[in-house]
């Protein structure tokens, strides 16, 4: 039985990614490496629109979270760190572990952060060295108004650093570091680039670049310096993971090829289909239309229905979806949609959902499902083109 991983990460790896990753090993010191290096970096600066570093380092995404703080901060700096679910509150644990004087403000578990709230927050209290934002919050499904909070950021006294966690939206939604103002910003292999767990990205702006200057905090793999000294060359510091690599360069070129605009509008029109198609098997979904996420849309789980028995009934026809999290775990679904995804996919899952609610005796109509999902689908589209 063929899978539909529709998991928030990692993805599914199209056909020549995966090819391309069984290629044989090369020196990683040598040209060839160097090249492979260049591109990729450059095709992902393309992608978020930066003309700074953008450091391809091995590890996974919360990696490239902990080299964010390390190389920009100092133990005792004032951090305010917005959150608004589970993988904020990380960022948050990460500068709080390496010593940062770090202040919380929490929205509510599936609403996005508030830019006048924020900005009433910035206004009342002393100047932080840093702000901490999600780009996208995969544990809710919720967006951020990233460009709205990065002017209010920009704005504060101090002029804080913006360090974003982009893992889960660059690539796949609107993203534009430079004209936006974000100081740093990280990602991961495993999303919407298309290749497998075990690159972590970190895209570093002049002001983030200067910061590590005057950083203490603690670092050695994780160090920028190594990274931007090493990469003039072509290299990186340490061992990299060379077989991802070669994936995460032919993901990136697709994206390039494809054109952010498009691309954006691919997800956005996936995301829609998605959200109308549970709704119509009677799903409650947790954001609010205008925060929905276009990578990852979550639903509350139907009365009465059992997270363990609803996943075992999906597994059973090949469909892997994503429960929730932390103190939303049991409570709701996720569905993954970002990278290698077509409305294909999304709507035989829709399909298969709709069986495994009526095994446990919620009967569901996946005809109705796939229609409305397709007609929303379609109309997003439609207007994106137009």
């Amino acid at each position: 039985m063929e899978q539909n991983l529709r998991i928030p990460g990692p993805t599914p790896i199209p056909d020549d990614v995966r090819a391309a990753q069984s290629a044989p090993m090369i020196n990683h010191r040598g040209p060839e490496f160097a090249e492979m290096l260049r591109e990729t970096s450059a095709g992902i600066g393309q992608l978020i629109g930066t003309d700074g570093d953008v450091f391809l380092l091995t590890g996974s995404g919360t990696g490239a979270m902990e080299a964010a703080i390390v190389n920009t901060l100092s133990p005792g700096d004032r951090v305010l760190a917005v959150s608004i679910g589970a993988f904020g509150d990380r960022f948050a644990r990460i500068a709080q572990v390496f010593g940062a004087a770090v202040e919380r403000m929490d929205f509510e578990w599936g609403t996005p952060a508030d830019p006048a709230v924020l900005a009433a927050h910035l206004a009342s209290h002393d100047p932080y060295r840093a702000v901490l934002l999600t780009h996208n919050e995969t544990s809710t499904g919720v967006a951020n108004p990233l460009r709205e909070l990065a002017a209010v950021v920009h704005g504060a006294t101090g002029e804080p650093l913006m360090v974003v966690d982009g893992i889960s939206g660059l690539g796949a939604m609107p993203f534009e570091m430079d004209a936006w103002g974000v100081d740093l910003v990280v990602s991961a292999s495993q999303k919407a680039f298309m290749a497998s767990p075990g690159i972590a990205i970190a895209a570093i702006g002049a002001r983030a670049h200067a910061a590590e200057a005057s950083a203490t905090m603690p670092r050695f793999y994780w160090d920028f310096s190594e990274a931007r000294n090493l990469g003039a060359k072509g290299q990186t510091p340490w061992t990299p993971a060379v077989s991802v690599l070669y994936g995460l360069r032919l993901g990136v070129a697709a994206l390039v090829e494809e054109g952010p605009a498009r691309t954006w509008a691919r997800h956005a029109a996936i995301a829609a289909g998605a959200a109308a198609g549970l709704e119509a098997l009677g799903f409650r979904l947790v954001a609010v239309p205008e925060a929905r996420s276009a990578t990852v849309t979550a639903a509350w789980l139907p009365d009465g229905v059992d997270w363990a028995a609803f996943d075992a009934a999906m597994l059973q026809r090949g469909l892997v979806v994503a429960g929730g999290q932390g103190k939303w775990a049991g409570k709701i679904l996720r569905f993954g949609h970002m990278g290698d995804v077509d409305w294909s996919e999304i709507e035989e899952a829709l399909a298969v959902t709709a069986e495994a609610l009526t095994d446990l005796d919620h009967a569901s109509d996946p005809n109705a499902a796939r229609a409305t999902g397709r007609a929303a689908y379609d109309a997003q589209m439609g207007a994106s083109v137009g």
